[in-house]
């Protein structure tokens, strides 16, 4: 079922001066102007559009890209304030309303916040909402494993370390000392699922599965590289020597250089590790 807010890929059926019209099945024919299609684009081609309401409560298409989707959440920069409320720049030619109600605080000009975008029930366009936590709900069941690769967008800082939103569904938490890199509000990242407790809380972190080890492997050869192929640094190194020099944990690091060493690629000595 095509619904307005997400992205399609449609045929185009027919082409006129201003445009080109879609199939968008339930919808009807929907327009893509024609200062957002691709050249040589003709009857019988498919494109990928993202559908929703032009200034006149029109559907229609663009091959511009937004920030995020209805039901995402994204960290987006305020460009007017208006009688009805904040516009943000999401990325297409019409700007996405926060009306005042939905503002968690008063929204100011150049400044970013994270909003939720969802369809307006009383006009059915899409707006956005910085009360965040309505659209979160924690009670709602979950079936996150361990080690399981999610996105996450970072939404706040705790005493522990910081909250994040995962997959756009749930709250997590990045531990202060699992984080071994800058992070900063409204920053998008890959993460993996290091726990679910019992009462429903999730621990995050951002080292996990083959991708990070990888990840973490070519930081240390690297490194080596640069050192002539020795550094003075091994698996019984201070931690915090290690987050300085690799920026990960003695943990991600240990794995790293055992994965580095079982392919003959690093000798592990009494002193550091080389290059072979």
């Amino acid at each position: 079922m095509i619904t307005i807010g997400q992205s399609y890929s449609l045929e185009v059926i027919k082409t006129v001066d201003f445009g080109f019209y879609l199939d968008a099945e339930e919808l009807g024919e929907v327009l893509l102007p024609r200062k957002h299609a691709p050249d040589n684009l003709t009857v019988g081609d498919t494109v990928d559009v993202f559908i929703y309401l032009d200034s006149e409560d029109r559907t229609v298409a663009t091959t511009q890209k937004p920030r995020a989707k209805v039901g995402e959440f994204a960290y987006l920069k305020v460009v007017a304030l208006t009688d009805v409320g904040a516009f943000l720049d999401w990325g297409l030619d019409k700007d996405i309303l926060v009306p005042f109600a939905e503002q968690h605080r008063k929204m100011e000009v150049d400044h970013s916040y994270i909003v939720y975008l969802y369809i307006d029930e009383r006009d059915g366009r899409i707006a956005a909402s910085s009360k965040i936590d309505k659209f979160l709900d924690d009670d709602r069941p979950h079936n996150f494993k361990p080690q399981q690769a999610v996105n996450l967008l970072i939404a706040n800082t705790t005493e522990l370390g910081f909250k994040a939103i995962i997959n756009n569904s749930h709250w997590g938490v990045l531990y202060q000392n699992d984080v071994f890199q800058r992070l900063s509000f409204g920053q998008s990242k890959k993460g993996f699922i290091k726990k679910t407790r019992e009462d429903g809380k999730i621990d995050l972190s951002l080292q996990g599965g083959q991708e990070t080890r990888d990840k973490y492997a070519k930081i240390i050869l690297q490194y080596l590289n640069k050192q002539n192929g020795f550094a003075a640094v091994h698996d019984k190194s201070d931690p915090e020597q290690i987050s300085r020099l690799f920026g990960m944990s003695k943990k991600a690091f240990k794995k790293a250089i055992g994965g580095l060493y079982k392919q003959k690629i690093i000798s592990i000595e009494k002193d550091g590790i080389r290059l072979i």
